[in-house]
């Protein structure tokens, strides 16, 4: 590859980068903005939120009684299996409650927001609101990132409710009381811990809302480019859903001193 080449992959990364974030800055500028419309975020965050609602559930149900098990079978040796209810609420609360759920919320939602707006994009109507005056950024995208901004911190808060849940169905049957299970829940976290869970998912949800849209806006070439774009926007908000979360966990590391 020449060193040309390389300087123009470099430039349109860089570009493609930087409309995003510029995408993503007018949005959120625009949520405090008139119009609000108000309808059409509650259809979003009927469609973003509680139509993902039962797969949260599932994953935080079934990662909680694995977390519980694997642990259990780690503590047992040692006669701490009183501490399994903090081991799954810390590890889930502050790392796999917001991740999990982020992820799963991107397969379902970051497709469909991209294939939402791909498809008007192909068939013109994005052209046709533009000609009538619409600000697309107000109509389109700012409504579905204040759904996503409140729908998955909520959804995590799920998430991680049902995975405590779940990891004490486990640990019963391993003779644990609910007293002894709850009892281990304040030795393992701290009021920052909540923090993080909340955070994050937040952040996530953004990142999911914007990649959508970005990707949903730019899409070409038909139905078939419409079924790449969804694809390409899943994939690159689960690697940056990934990649985040280390960074916002080392910033949380520091703040805890």
């Amino acid at each position: 590859m020449k060193p040309a080449d390389i300087d123009a992959i470099l430039l349109d990364f860089f570009h493609e980068l930087q409309s995003c974030f510029v995408l993503a800055g007018r949005a959120a500028a625009r949520i405090f903005h008139r119009p609000y419309y108000y309808r059409e975020f509650a259809i979003q965050f009927d469609k973003l939120g509680f139509s993902s609602l039962f797969i949260c559930i599932l994953t935080g149900l079934f990662t909680g009684m694995v977390m519980a098990l694997q642990s259990l079978i780690q503590l047992k040796p040692f006669a701490a299996t009183s501490y399994v209810g903090g081991m799954v609420a810390v590890t889930m609360v502050k790392e796999l409650g917001p991740v999990l759920a982020s992820l799963m919320v991107a397969g379902r939602v970051g497709s469909a927001i991209t294939a939402e707006l791909g498809t008007m994009v192909v068939t013109e109507q994005v052209d046709a609101m533009r000609v009538e005056g619409t600000d697309i950024i107000t109509r389109l995208v700012t409504p579905r990132l204040k759904a996503m901004l409140l729908a998955l911190p909520l959804l995590t808060i799920v998430t991680d409710l049902v995975s405590v849940l779940g990891g004490y169905i486990m640990s019963a049957g391993y003779g644990i009381n609910p007293l002894m299970y709850i009892s281990g829940l304040p030795q393992f976290m701290v009021f920052q811990d909540l923090i993080e869970g909340i955070v994050k998912p937040a952040v996530f949800g953004a990142i999911i809302a914007v990649i959508g849209c970005y990707i949903g806006l730019r899409t070409k070439g038909g139905a078939e480019g419409v079924g790449a774009a969804a694809k390409q926007a899943v994939v690159l908000s689960s690697v940056l859903i990934l990649v985040v979360d280390f960074f916002l966990a080392k910033i949380f590391v520091v703040f805890r001193g």
